[in-house]
């Protein structure tokens, strides 16, 4: 049976297209379903994202086309909607960018870890959907694994490559443990939203929430157990926050020099560090003259996120060295299945001999034969019978000049120290 992945991402197709290939996750399931009722199509798993829709399928042999086929039809598109920006990777190609997505290698964002939970998502959806057979179960177990590896031996995920993630990184550095401390996050867009889950996911010890828009904060606040106020009320909360973060669309500053300085003498002048990643900048530039107070701008975390991106590039090349290695390893499994049909014939020919011969044997002691003499003949004519088809096939190979086959029989039968060539 053949492995194969296949799909579009990102990287080959445009948005429009990938929002038309797209599977809801209501439907997947119906989805798997139909197309393991395809000919040939014994397994399938669908990962479906807004930067990727891809199939993973144990085939009877690789046949893309057959896949092809069956997504223009499912979606309805044309061979000019779709053939251009397709891949297909058989066999250990596919393992191998398999455990690549898993780990992040083959994402947007370089190492990101949200694609492992989206993979896992998939595998569980086709378990449920009952599409998922020997191989392609073992290969998921064995994509999970390689993929934690990666994250364990290497730096992949640990430097920042998000201006949210690098402003919680840098919170992170300047004050080590956040347990004890206060976000004021002002604005609720994507990035605020990033850097609250980012402050959430590190233990921060309290968030405010500041929106023009008070509905906005508070729904934002709810997801994070924060408290949600209004841009007019950020004078009255300033001095409780030991780190600033603000995102707005404001074309005029939020916050001036006049209202930080009156935060800092309540505060006794406990520094703050204050990251504006707006454009226009949401913090007068005035501020960042101020004792105690650490400012960067969006340009300071482009800097740290382009040093991060070489962090994680290093860190790329040694995850690339263990998925070779992983991937080795799947393929031998994948290759030792061909042995089992033949190891179940040739256990099945040596049971029946000796049934047969057991038969017999029990025949000749209910006869009232000496049992010591039955026993010698029951054991001579099972090794005739278990060695005479080897024996003849070994002299026909010696008669045809195959000497490799002695080799292959001295490995088989673990025959040491024996010069068996003729």
């Amino acid at each position: 049976m053949s492995i194969l992945a296949f799909g579009i991402n990102h990287k080959t197709a445009p948005i429009d297209i990938r929002e038309r290939v797209a599977f809801e996750p209501t439907e997947i399931g119906n989805a798997l379903k139909d197309l393991v009722a395809q000919p040939a199509v014994n397994e399938a798993a669908i990962i479906s994202t807004c930067n990727r829709t891809e199939l993973y399928c144990g085939l009877e042999q690789n046949n893309a086309t057959l896949i092809t086929d069956w997504l223009r039809r499912y979606h309805q598109l044309g061979e000019r909607d779709l053939n251009p920006y397709i891949y297909a990777h058989p066999d250990h190609d596919a393992v191998r960018h398999l455990l690549r997505v898993a780990s992040g290698l083959d994402s947007m964002v370089l190492g990101e870890p949200q694609i492992l939970g989206q993979m896992k998502d998939a595998y569980f959806a086709a378990n449920q959907a009952g599409t998922l057979g020997n191989q392609l179960d073992r290969l998921f177990q064995h994509t999970f694994a390689v993929a934690k590896q990666v994250r364990t031996d290497t730096q992949i995920g640990a430097s920042p490559v998000s201006v949210a993630f690098a402003a919680v990184s840098l919170s992170k550095q300047i004050f080590s443990n956040l347990d004890n401390h206060t976000a004021l996050l002002i604005g609720a867009g994507e990035t605020v939203e990033l850097a609250a889950r980012h402050l959430h996911e590190s233990g921060i010890g309290r968030m405010i929430i500041a929106n023009r828009t008070v509905e906005r904060a508070h729904n934002l606040a709810s997801e994070f157990n924060a408290y949600a106020i209004s841009l007019a009320e950020i004078p009255g909360h300033l001095a409780e926050a030991d780190i600033v973060i603000s995102s707005t669309a404001s074309p005029l500053p939020i916050l001036g020099k006049g209202s930080v300085e009156s935060a800092l003498k309540i505060r006794k002048h406990r520094p703050i560090l204050m990251i504006d990643i707006a454009v226009p900048r949401d913090i007068e530039t005035e501020v960042g003259e101020l004792d105690d107070i650490y400012l960067y701008t969006v340009d300071d975390m482009q800097e740290i996120i382009q040093e991060g991106l070489r962090s994680r590039q290093e860190a790329a090349v040694q995850a690339e060295e263990i998925i070779n290695t992983q991937v080795s390893h799947f393929m031998a499994w994948l290759r030792s299945l061909g042995a089992v049909s033949t190891i179940r014939a040739v256990r099945e020919m040596a049971e029946k001999n000796r049934d047969k011969e057991l038969k017999h044997a029990m025949m000749s002691l209910a006869s009232g034969k000496d049992p010591k003499e039955v026993m010698q003949q029951f054991a001579h004519r099972l090794t005739n019978k278990l060695i005479h088809t080897p024996s003849v096939q070994l002299k026909q190979a010696g008669y045809d000049g195959r000497t490799d086959i002695f080799d292959i029989a001295q490995e088989i039968f673990d025959i040491k120290d024996m010069d068996i060539y003729p």
